[in-house]
């Protein structure tokens, strides 16, 4: 979590455009991976009739990273780490639109908590303030990511998730590659520390150890753990880049995460009761 929460800080730290950065983040994390996969001897091959769903989420993936990266740019690493943590409550609304199961009451209740959180790191709704945009980037992402955790969870998680992140990380380098035509190498060599920090600390070790604890946790349990990944990052952003959040941007950031870990406790109770019967 606290190799994954470097993404924020580091995120606002690389002074590049959003698709370069992207871009450029994608293709050292795939190398990285091959590499990985290689020296580990997991295997690379999949279905033909699993590859559309799996470039699929390697799109998701992509819109999840460009418009995060977007919302730090536009605000700083609380806001736009914090609106990306609706996620969860979002995948919960869109669970039942896609698997076409009942809306839970709670649910509700758990996004009208989200909502007063999401007002409380912008209180003032303006479409010309920087802040209020980075928030609608974060929401953006937030979809993004939960559609591509969906997908996975429902298609193709018979494959290793190091597997899954190689096609993933291939599809956004490819997505991406037209943007590094715009920008010279000298602009990207000049950032070299925060590009190759985000494609190696951040992504194919912080991701890596992230799916292997599947192996050692429930799902339910790494969702608590993950809420650590916005605090993690606004203080390194604190120590880092000397971002103070307002205590408005606080306050609405413990309601979001109080809702995921709401949800989170009554998923894990759930399947304790399923598993019971």
């Amino acid at each position: 979590m606290l190799f994954i929460a470097t993404s924020g800080p580091l995120g606002r730290f690389v002074d590049l455009p959003v698709p370069v950065i992207t871009g450029v983040r994608g293709i050292i994390a795939f190398l990285l991976l091959i590499l990985f996969c290689r020296w580990r001897n997991i295997s690379l091959k999949v279905k033909n009739g699993d590859i559309p769903l799996i470039l699929v989420t390697g799109v998701l993936m992509a819109a999840h990273w460009l418009f995060y990266f977007y919302a730090l740019q536009w605000s700083n690493v609380a806001i736009g780490m914090l609106s990306l943590f609706t996620y969860p409550v979002i995948t919960a609304f869109l669970e039942p639109i896609l698997l076409k199961s009942r809306l839970q009451k709670m649910h509700l209740l758990l996004g009208g908590l989200v909502l007063l959180g999401i007002y409380f790191l912008s209180p003032n709704f303006n479409l010309r303030d920087s802040n209020t945009l980075a928030i609608l980037m974060g929401l953006v992402s937030a979809v993004s990511y939960a559609l591509r955790n969906i997908i996975l969870k429902l298609k193709v998680e018979k494959y290793q998730g190091t597997t899954l992140m190689v096609y993933q990380t291939g599809t956004i380098t490819i997505l991406m590659l037209p943007a590094l035509f715009f920008t010279t190498p000298k602009e990207i060599l000049g950032q070299w520390e925060g590009l190759l920090a985000l494609g190696v600390l951040t992504t194919a070790i912080g991701h890596s150890l992230f799916l292997m604890t599947f192996k050692h946790f429930s799902i339910t349990t790494v969702s608590i753990l993950s809420s650590v990944q916005p605090i993690y990052g606004i203080l390194i952003g604190a120590l880092f880049l000397n971002e103070i959040p307002k205590a408005t941007t606080l306050f609405g950031g413990a309601l979001i995460l109080s809702s995921v870990v709401i949800e989170s406790f009554r998923a894990s109770t759930k399947q304790e009761v399923n598993s019971l019967d």
